[in-house]
């Protein structure tokens, strides 16, 4: 490998980084920091418009051609995006370190603006994501070397997360800071830090680091053409099969990545434990990544993508069996060792699936808009996990599951007398114990909240019947369909 290609894997690595933080700072607002922070002020319904932020991730196929057609020559197609896109993100991180005590504060009264600031952020940092610095690595690194691309994403991505999650989680503990003696970090400071690299990084960009001239092409790259030649994509038929693949395959483990999480949390799981579980975790992120990209090589490249959903759908149920039996704190070492197996293996096989996938993607993506065509396919794939996570927590009978709010039922229970009686008949307020705001009115009157019947169970009861069923009766014949096509008939000519 060349001094310029080691040099442009480091540079791709950090760029995905930086996108990374603020991205699944959010993104993955099940199991992330804010959520954690927010969960004891905000009910599911609550979190679940939170979890609306996301969208612009999946969506972000909608402005891609403009990213890739305008932009201004004498600096370069990517850094005339990259350079103001990290100045804005930036910028939202430094005004949410300077509001984040008024907004942590009283969640519940700034949920719109919490929502309208990580939306921001999740649009300009997806912007980057698949559509600039995918695209830069085709003229950053030599065509012997692309390869790595898939590997500076899993990297740069997974390390975001993990200083996101596991390093803030941790380091924003109390009890793990005294207990170790280092210094507390607040979620300001956290913030002002990583505002900090974005603008170090940017300068450098700025004035050290020359965008290599592309190729001159024929064909017609003005955004107009680039806009038909995804509609063109999309009217090929094995495009249609994987769109639908892909749209409905992660419901089978939603109810699992959008609340089990949060169902531990509520049950006594600390925050600290959490953090150290995830940080024994990141080093096998690594490797199922690398074995996942290894496996998809040869003449069945979703092979690892296909096999994955066994065991997902297994700790899936796992996790909710998890949460139905989870004890009362403190728990045991020996319990604390099953969990962190339990996250290790899972998200072992959620790394699997991520990276066969994306190396599926990259070998039936044309190379002349690589960048495009990959944000379409993982447009839907990233949407087909966005969508029934919001449907999971919230929930507007538009489908056949509800939202965990909706199939709750708990109720307040009130002893007097050394009598007890439940508030039936009276007003929601004082009847109700699923929400936050119920379960505080509960407790001002020396009431206990009684649940009933947990919606958590039944929706993902429900998602992974309908994850087995689709598994078996569509993904895998689809699957082998798609695997042994030839990347010509992925391949549509641009005018």
């Amino acid at each position: 490998m060349s001094t310029k290609d080691k040099r442009a894997i480091v540079l791709l690595c950090v760029l995905y980084l930086l996108q990374g933080v603020p991205v699944l700072f959010e993104l993955i607002f099940a199991i992330g920091s804010v959520p954690f922070l927010l969960k004891d002020h905000l009910s599911y319904s609550q979190l679940a418009t939170f979890a609306l932020s996301s969208y612009p991730y999946s969506l972000k196929l909608l402005w891609s051609p403009i990213v890739d057609s305008t932009y201004i020559v004498s600096i370069g197609r990517r850094k005339s995006w990259i350079i103001p896109m990290q100045l804005i993100v930036g910028t939202l991180m430094l005004y949410m370190s300077l509001n984040v005590q008024r907004l942590m504060d009283d969640p519940s009264n700034h949920v719109g603006e919490l929502t309208f600031i990580f939306t921001c952020l999740v649009f300009f940092s997806a912007t980057q994501v698949l559509i600039l610095s995918a695209g830069w690595a085709l003229t950053l690194l030599s065509k012997d070397n692309l390869s790595y691309a898939s590997t500076c994403q899993t990297i740069g991505l997974n390390t975001g997360f993990f200083a996101s999650f596991t390093v803030f989680l941790a380091f924003n503990s109390i009890e793990f800071t005294q207990k170790w003696g280092i210094p507390h970090l607040t979620l300001s400071g956290y913030l002002k830090f990583w505002s900090f690299g974005c603008y170090v990084i940017t300068l450098w960009l700025l004035f050290f680091k020359k965008e290599d001239k592309e190729e001159v092409t024929e064909a017609d790259m003005s955004v107009k053409n680039v806009y038909k030649t995804i509609w063109s994509i999309c009217q090929l038929r094995h495009v249609q099969l994987l769109i639908v693949m892909h749209f409905f395959a992660k419901v089978g483990f939603a109810a699992n990545d959008a609340a089990s999480a949060l169902k531990m949390i509520e049950k006594g799981f600390k925050r600290e434990d959490v953090a150290v579980a995830v940080l024994i975790d990141f080093p096998f992120q690594m490797l199922g990544g690398w074995l996942a990209a290894k496996w998809s090589r040869g003449d069945l490249p979703l092979r690892p993508w296909v096999y994955a959903f066994w065991p997902r759908l297994g700790f899936g149920l796992m996790a909710t069996l998890i949460v139905y039996w989870f004890p009362t704190p403190p728990i045991s070492t020996g319990f604390f060792v099953f969990l962190v197996v339990h996250t290790v293996l899972s998200s072992f096989a959620t790394t699997v699936q991520f990276v066969g996938i994306s190396a599926f993607h990259t070998i039936v993506s044309d190379p002349l808009i690589g960048g495009t065509y990959m944000t379409l396919l993982n447009t839907f794939t990233n949407l087909g996990g966005t969508w029934p996570k919001w449907f999971v927590l919230k929930g507007t009978g538009l489908i056949s599951f509800e939202g965990v709010d909706i199939f709750s039922v708990a109720t307040c229970h009130v002893t007097e007398a050394g009598q007890q009686f439940t508030l039936e008949g009276m007003s929601k307020d004082l009847s109700e114990c699923v929400s936050e705001h119920g379960k505080a009115m509960c407790k001002e009157i020396g009431g206990e909240c009684i649940i009933e019947q947990d919606g958590y169970y039944i929706i993902s009861a429900a998602c992974m019947t309908f994850g087995v069923i689709f598994l078996i009766a569509y993904i895998i014949p689809t699957a082998r369909k798609l695997q042994a096509l030839p990347t010509t008939v992925w391949r549509v000519k641009m005018t």
